[in-house]
């Protein structure tokens, strides 16, 4: 069994006031941690993993096939691996929340030079 704290983890700041870090992994999944800072923005990208994820505090906007939805404390979402998104926090709190990869990003581009994928 893998067990990672998030205290044990310094988040990379993958874009300007987007915080992540990669926490547990195993096989078909692996788990990260996320905090969005007010006004930030996730540009649209995408990658093959599926996404799927729960935001536990402030409201996240994601924007997905010229579709908006809100994601507020308690909701959860999923992300089909290759799907082209973008997300912003419109908010005047941070957003923070979990993703879960499937496959795992064992090594995403922003892990390594800010980039995201």
């Amino acid at each position: 069994m893998e067990r990672i704290s998030l205290a044990d983890r310094d988040p990379t700041e993958a874009v300007e006031g987007v915080h992540l870090a990669l926490l547990a992994g195993a096989e078909s999944t692996n788990v990260q941690h996320f905090e969005i800072e007010p006004g930030a923005v996730v540009e649209e990208h995408s990658h093959p993993h599926e996404q799927t994820g729960f935001v536990y505090e402030g409201e996240l906007t994601f924007l997905v096939a010229g579709e908006e939805v809100v994601c507020g404390p308690g909701d959860s979402y999923a992300i089909p691996g290759g799907q082209p998104h973008a997300a912003e926090n419109r908010g005047e709190e941070a957003v923070r929340g979990v993703d879960v990869f499937s496959p795992p990003r064992e090594n995403p581009g922003w892990q390594d030079d800010g980039e995201s994928d």
